[in-house]
C-alpha cells in the first residue's frame, strides 16, 4: 500500500506539472513539439492517478476527486492523507 501511495503522489505531481507546461506553451510560443510530447504525458499521468487512487484503498470522496481533470490527483492525495491521519 505504501508503494501505491508513492505512485499516486508521483502521478498527481506529474499531472499538475505537465498541465502547467501545456498551459505555459499555449500562452507563449505554442510549439507543436512541446504539445505533442507533453500531452500524452499529461493523459497518462491522469489515468495513472485514477488507477492509483483506487488501489490505495482511498475513501470514496478521494476516488471521486481523482476524476477531476488537472487538480483531481492533488485533491485525492490530500483526501487520502487526511483519511489516514484520522
Amino acid at each position: 500500500m505504501r508503494g501505491d501511495l508513492r505512485l499516486l503522489r508521483t502521478a498527481a505531481y506529474a499531472e499538475a506539472a505537465s498541465l502547467l507546461v501545456l498551459l505555459a506553451n499555449l500562452a507563449t510560443v505554442h510549439w507543436p513539439a512541446v504539445s505533442s510530447a507533453t500531452g500524452p504525458i499529461h493523459g497518462c499521468a491522469y489515468l495513472i492517478t485514477i488507477a492509483a487512487t483506487f488501489t490505495t484503498g482511498a475513501p470514496t470522496r478521494a476516488k471521486l476527486a481523482a476524476f477531476l481533470p488537472a487538480i483531481g490527483g492533488l485533491l485525492a492525495l490530500r483526501l487520502q492523507h487526511t483519511a489516514t491521519e484520522r
